[in-house]
């Protein structure tokens, strides 16, 4: 496979934008005025990301810009997983947020709309390491599957708040908002969960509301979690009072979620469901499968090569 030194393009459209081709033309500029040389492709589809990503691969792309948010970056690095490592260190992975949700974007600084900063950044090439979580689990044809995230897992309450997100955020545009709203929804859903889980050598075996393995910040629910230490940060979420899930509505908008009392933080290599008593799952902020029966969420390090603002 020959090295292509032009870098490969991924432009992600939000879904239901009118401005999609003047934000395409913006970053377009963008790379024009920075004198980058590059293959530009546009996503049909949430289906098609890991077909494009694949494409570039086996067509020998050494730089692939994803400009979407974190569910493209999600299907992009679980394709860089899929092919041998001395392919995948050949390659570097890098982002221009342009989602319905850009956490791990943000993690590293890059504010939306800030196109021509985050393009001079990416033309340094400045390369980092960088951890990726990992869930294993058994799918409901019996076959076991894996899939890599960058930000986190969430079982229970925020995988079904996450989901509602994604929604409310094309009505309302706002990140807050929408938040907001799907708390508001929350009235009509389950709050919470008999699970039986491991972490580290601590057995629990409770009813509880929601459970964040982060990889990154995980949405503001591990916010001390860094992709590049080999450990992930986990937030275990008991069912508080109505009054105290107010509260801790309100630290989770304000970035102090861990402050609150219902709320209690680990730090682990792995995480071993044995019974989530089928919870809906999300990774990276959007849906996946439930898993049937028992899976186990853990880190491998230093697997994916990053580019990072200075």
């Amino acid at each position: 496979m020959a090295a292509n030194k032009k870098w490969a393009i991924l432009y992600c459209p939000k879904k239901g934008m009118y401005s999609r081709g003047v934000r395409w033309s913006k970053v377009e500029r963008s790379l024009m005025d920075n004198g980058i040389d590059f293959d530009y492709v546009q996503s049909e589809n949430a289906n098609s990301v890991e077909r494009l990503v694949t494409m570039f691969i086996e067509n020998g792309y050494q730089t692939i810009v994803v400009v979407g948010g974190d569910s493209a970056l999600n299907d992009a690095v679980n394709c860089l997983m899929r092919v041998d490592k001395d392919t995948r260190d050949g390659i570097a992975l890098g982002v221009i947020p342009n989602g319905l949700m850009n956490d791990f974007a943000h993690f590293w600084g890059m504010k939306d709309g800030d196109v021509d900063s985050i393009v001079k950044w990416l033309k340094k090439r400045r390369v980092r390491k960088i951890d990726l979580g990992l869930i294993r689990y058994i799918n409901k044809e019996g076959k076991n599957c894996r899939r890599y995230f960058l930000n986190c897992v969430n079982v229970g309450l925020i995988a079904t708040i996450m989901n509602l997100r994604m929604q409310t955020r094309r009505l309302f545009g706002s990140r807050t908002l929408s938040f907001l709203f799907s708390f508001v929804l929350l009235a009509f859903q389950r709050l919470e969960y008999k699970m039986r889980l491991k972490i580290n050598e601590e057995v629990l075996n409770r009813k509880i509301m929601t459970i964040c393995v982060g990889n990154a910040l995980g949405y503001g629910q591990t916010p001390n979690a860094v992709p590049y230490n080999g450990l992930l940060d986990v937030s275990v979420v008991y069912h508080p009072k109505m009054m105290k899930l107010f509260e801790g509505i309100y630290l989770f908008l304000r970035g102090k979620f861990l402050n609150h009392r219902s709320v209690h933080p680990y730090r682990t290599r792995m995480v071993e469901f044995m019974d989530a008593n089928h919870a809906l799952v999300g990774i990276d902020g959007r849906p996946m499968n439930t898993p049937v029966g028992e899976f186990k969420i853990l880190v491998e390090q230093e697997v994916i090569n990053f580019l990072i603002p200075d």
